[in-house]
């Protein structure tokens, strides 16, 4: 007991530190969970030496990370998606597990082996490659689709190769096609009878529960559904991850699908955590150094392979040479699902333990220099396309040029865009708008609205857009990274420029209005004021007077509404709350320091908190004095950053 009560301990310990580590250097959690099984693992340090136990519970990650793969799984999406899915996907797949089995033969290795790692090393990351095109603002452009379609297709292959490979490795004299009939066989008799479950049985259930009103209930009735799916493919012969995928699928369209999402992410980010911490404990750090070359050699041979493949497939379905070796090098690294395939294939002796280790240490490798790919890929994609002629060129150069003055640009032209540009048109004031949806912008431009395709990101487009020339230009998405950039820009372009900024809340306004931006708009404080303006106007309160109030709230930025009482729980993420102010009432004891004191004394602004009110002897006093004296059992209401509040309620009871 005491042994795996150390064990477990040094793997949290470990995989703390490291997960903290590879944030901060921008790399993702995956490689910490993998390089905390390096270290722990019998090759290393040798903390713990028989993994299968811990193996056979984090095996219930996989189920869950399938369970909640299948919840996201949207068939209208892949209907839009199809000819990059279907098209693009399958042909990415089939032609590059195709050449690295060629490659893998040649090298002497025998079919069976060659197929499991070329299916594997086929696929690409969807967790970090998703994760990256959203936070640099890529996630909707051309080569973004491109690469959230492919992407779309390897999960959807996981499946059959998860059914395919113990099917392989028990008859290895079958066919593949024949492996593979067999299982479709058998999965279409579980889809039958999951669906019959899921169509009459699941939804009552879940009525039922949801009725009782109980977080337990509801988390226990999840985790039970997704194991009961698992528990009947595997009593089939079939993958328990399968099972899973398919629950995930049958209530992907109900209405707790973002419910069964949240209660299920927990359990699969430890577990899974957990599973890449074993399978990094299958690798041999002696071996990989003794094997250096042939390391270097896969992953180079990986990504030149996939990136090729990409890149002459995007090509002949049309796009850009720059598009297409962007998508190419964003997804030239072996994906998560590649671990969890080499794990299976170890599991059914399909491969030797020897390519397991080489397999993950081109994996890690390839994850570890994807993010700087993808941050880079339009500078790598642009050198590489230089010299080749491209007539597609629409991502490089605009195709219009405004002609207007005194107009109004909007970027971004969502729901938020389209309403700014309906009041603009009925008062009858110009504006061009900057979209990078296809669809939407056909759409908008066949209804006849100025819109145009253009990354604001990019100087050329804004000069396009006649920026200089404008009145005002509109930042319509809350995002503040991308906010800040385009801003940058801008200002290059004009130093008098005014800018209108679109935020989630004011956590960013000071920064904002440092760089440059004329007005910002958080939607939280403006949701706030239309509120209070129902509120008072149907207690009786005249229009005249809600309306002055609240352009004076706007005029004095906000300043009544800064600061809140954050309490247990909030709906902010951390970042946002480190940064918001906020409200704290300080109960100043017998013993406390700023007994006796007055507030100029104290002086709390050099501080940099707010003075918000004084209760004293259950009356309030909104506006204290600064000559005022405070007594004992007063209650102090101050505002301000949470670590600056910490700091003066320690003054305030201890003093320095």
């Amino acid at each position: 007991m005491q042994s795996v009560f150390t064990e477990i301990f040094s793997l949290l310990v470990i995989a703390a530190l490291l997960v903290w580590v590879f944030k901060r250097i921008n790399l993702p959690p995956i490689l910490a969970y993998l390089a905390t099984g390096i270290f722990a693992g019998p090759h290393a340090l040798g903390w713990i030496t028989d993994y299968q136990e811990i193996h056979l519970v984090a095996e219930f990650g996989i189920v869950f990370l399938l369970f909640s793969l299948g919840l996201e799984f949207s068939i209208p999406k892949l209907v839009a998606m199809r000819h990059i899915v279907f098209g693009l996907g399958s042909a990415q797949v089939g032609i590059s597990t195709f050449l690295i089995m060629l490659v893998a033969i040649i090298f002497g290795t025998n079919w069976l082996s060659a197929f499991s790692i070329a299916s594997l090393l086929a696929l690409s990351s969807t967790a970090i490659v998703v994760k990256q095109l959203s936070e640099s603002g890529e996630l909707h452009t051309r080569r973004g689709q491109l690469a959230i379609g492919i992407l779309l297709f390897q999960d959807i292959a996981v499946v059959p190769l998860l059914i395919a490979l113990p099917l392989l490795a028990g008859e290895g004299e079958q066919l593949l096609v024949v492996a593979l009939l067999i299982a479709l066989a058998k999965g279409a008799l579980v889809c039958g009878l999951l669906w019959a479950i899921g169509k009459w049985i699941l939804p009552r259930v879940f009525n039922a529960v949801a009725q009782v009103r109980t977080d337990e209930l509801f988390v226990l009735t999840t985790l039970l559904v997704t194991l009961f799916a698992s528990a009947l493919t595997h009593f089939f012969g079939l993958s328990m991850a399968l099972g899973a995928f398919l629950a995930g699928i049958m209530l992907g369209e109900s209405q707790y699908r973002h419910q069964l999402e949240a209660d299920i992410r927990p359990f699969r980010d430890i577990l899974m955590g957990l599973f890449f911490v074993t399978v990094g404990m299958q690798l041999d750090m002696a071996f990989v150094f003794m094997n250096a070359n042939w390391v270097i050699l896969g992953l180079v041979g990986l990504i030149l392979i996939k990136c090729l493949v990409i890149k002459v497939l995007a090509r002949m379905m049309g796009e850009s040479q720059k598009d297409a070796w962007s998508t190419g090098l964003m997804l030239c690294q072996m994906g998560e699902f590649g671990f969890v395939l080499i794990a299976l294939a170890l599991q059914n002796q399909i491969i030797a333990s020897s390519y397991a280790s080489l397999l993950i240490a081109v994996g890690v490798l390839s994850m570890a220099i994807t993010p700087n790919l993808i941050d880079n890929n339009q500078k790598i994609a642009k050198v590489l396309s230089s010299k080749e002629k491209d007539k597609n060129k629409h991502d490089e150069k605009p195709t219009f040029k405004s002609e207007l003055e005194q107009h109004v640009v909007i970027c971004g032209f969502g729901r938020v865009g389209q309403t700014v540009a309906r009041f603009l048109k009925t008062e009858a004031i110009p504006y061009i708008a900057l979209d990078l949806d296809p669809v939407r912008i056909r759409e908008a431009q066949a209804a006849g609205e100025n819109v145009h395709f253009g990354h604001v990101k990019h100087k050329e487009v804004l000069n396009a857009a006649g920026v200089k020339n404008s009145r005002l230009v509109i930042i319509t998405f809350a995002d503040y990274d991308k906010s800040t950039a385009i801003v940058s820009v801008l200002k290059s372009i004009s130093e008098t420029v005014k800018i209108l900024v679109r935020m989630k809340d004011d956590s960013r306004l000071a920064e904002l209005k440092d760089a440059g931006v004329t007005e910002v708009v958080p939607e939280s404080l403006e949701g706030s004021l239309m509120l209070v303006s129902h509120v008072l106007f149907m207690s009786g309160v005249p229009v005249k007077r809600i309306l002055r109030r609240v352009q004076q709230e706007r005029k004095n930025r906000y300043g009544i509404l800064h600061g809140y009482f954050p309490g247990e729980n909030s709906d902010l993420p951390p970042s946002s709350i480190e940064r918001l102010e906020h409200l704290h009432a300080v109960a100043l004891s017998d013993d406390a320091f700023a007994i006796n004191k007055s507030l100029e004394e104290l002086a709390l602004d050099k501080k940099r908190v707010d003075i918000m009110g004084l209760r004293r002897e259950g009356k309030e006093i909104s506006k204290p004095a600064l000559d005022m004296v405070l007594q004992s059992q007063d209650i102090l209401v101050i505002r301000g950053k949470p670590r600056k509040v910490e700091r003066v309620e320690r003054y305030l009871l201890e003093g320095d």
